[in-house]
């Protein structure tokens, strides 16, 4: 979380920037409005704590600017004034919450805290509904842009496309998003997993076979090149194909028709087709176990999709689209991920890739006691609590801030207290827990 925090009193942003540090929140500080305002058109902030009054820009103005033009950026609004005119007129203006000097720092965090969560909802809910809306495309990663970019250029064509990428990584939802963006959308999108049907089974299943054609063809049966004609025939882990059918599917390729088992007629197809591996093609053709020529005739258009460690800013959205499904899916109302649980998952490696975190958030939407998931809810490795270097980092900071107030006012905690924006109890707490004699 990284929070901005707006106030022209030194004394009052430094401490509250001190306490944020305390609590593990990345803080920066700006003098006035205008101040405040560079800083938010060239960075992105989670919270904006603002100050109402202040020289070359109010904030007033300052939420006038946000709402009219400024980045989307939670505000709470603080005054030492605690004029109601003043909080009706932030709240009109967009503010999420509003404090009056002198205030609890505790209290700060917690909304802080509370209007993140709540932040962090909504774009969740949002992402999950323009996930549903594009039939679950999710990318805003710069590498998945430049695949959405890639798949709008080629899918009006005919060119046979190969994706690549690890298990899991959402292959087929590219697929799918390939046939919604072509000149066909309304016909049909077949999709066959090459390694997930037997074997004896493979070759009635793509190509079709006639009455007769072997003992227990009892009736003609269609193929899913024929099931697909209009549309697109996405063949899922081409890399498990049999040799002796890749010959096969060699020649539908190159003629663009097919013919049944036991027939003798050539039927032509339109479809178009779309493969798709998990399997390193270049070493299985090195192997001699893909064909050189059909390797080739499918390699048209590449498209390789990236695991989900290296689009890490996807697992929001992603989770998000999740929650939103199982949603209807079960009848429930759960709001989404707090963002302990969130930082959780975006920390992990995820080997499954996208089709693990669609589990971890299935398992937790289940077993969760509340309208959000926690980090309890994850189970592991998620839920294990862990204190990092940074944190630790922080708390040496902050004692050490502690420490040069005390003897800056002779150790007087009630001075001291003031001059760091909190109050005595929180102070006293604070020295017993780091330990500060005196």
């Amino acid at each position: 979380m990284r929070v901005l925090v707006a106030d022209d009193e030194k004394n009052i942003r430094d401490s509250i920037a001190a306490y944020m540090a305390a609590e593990g929140i990345d803080t920066a500080v700006a003098a006035d409005g205008a101040e405040a305002r560079a800083l938010l058109s060239d960075e992105a902030f989670d919270c904006l704590i603002l100050d109402m009054r202040m020289p070359k820009m109010d904030g007033l103005a300052l939420l006038a600017w946000l709402q009219e033009s400024g980045p989307p950026v939670p505000v709470i609004v603080i005054s030492a004034y605690g004029d109601v005119r003043d909080a009706v007129q932030a709240m009109k203006l967009g503010a999420r919450d509003y404090l009056v000097k002198p205030f609890d720092p505790d209290e700060l965090v917690m909304r802080i805290r509370r209007v993140f969560s709540e932040s962090s909802f909504a774009d969740q809910a949002e992402a999950g509904r323009r996930a549903q809306a594009s039939g679950g495309w999710i990318g805003e990663d710069p590498a998945m842009k430049s695949i959405k970019a890639m798949v709008e250029r080629v899918a009006p064509t005919s060119s046979t496309v190969l994706i690549t990428g690890e298990s899991g990584t959402g292959k087929e939802v590219v697929a799918r998003f390939l046939h919604a963006m072509s000149a066909n959308p309304d016909g049909p999108f077949v999709a066959v997993n090459i390694g997930g049907v037997p074997e004896g089974l493979l070759e009635s299943e793509l190509f079709g076979h006639e009455k007769g054609a072997f003992t227990g063809a009892v009736e003609r049966k269609r193929g899913m090149f024929e099931l697909a004609s209009s549309g697109t025939l996405f063949l899922d882990e081409i890399g498990d194909m049999p040799l002796h059918l890749q010959v096969k599917l060699l020649r539908v390729l190159q003629d663009r028709k097919v013919q049944r088992l036991g027939g003798t007629q050539a039927i032509p197809i339109n479809a178009r087709i779309v493969a798709a591996t998990n399997r390193d093609l270049e070493a299985l053709r090195a192997e001699g176990r893909f064909r050189e020529d059909l390797y080739y005739r499918l390699n048209v258009i590449r498209i390789g999709v990236p695991p989900l460690r290296e689009r890490r800013g996807d697992i929001p959205a992603l989770a998000g689209y999740f929650v939103e499904k199982l949603n209807g899916q079960m009848g429930r109302k759960v709001r989404g991920l707090l963002p302990d649980a969130l930082a959780r998952l975006s920390a992990y490696s995820f080997p499954g890739n996208v089709r693990e975190l669609e589990n971890v958030i299935e398992r937790a939407f289940i077993l969760c006691s509340s309208d959000t998931i926690g980090p309890r809810d994850l189970g592991e490795p998620f839920s294990r609590a862990s204190r990092t270097p940074r944190t630790g980092r922080l708390r040496d900071q902050e004692r050490e801030l502690i420490e040069k107030t005390l003897a800056r006012h002779g150790g007087n905690r009630t001075h001291a207290a003031k001059d760091l924006g909190i109050s005595r109890r929180t102070l006293l707490n604070k020295i017993k827990e780091a330990g500060i004699d005196g």
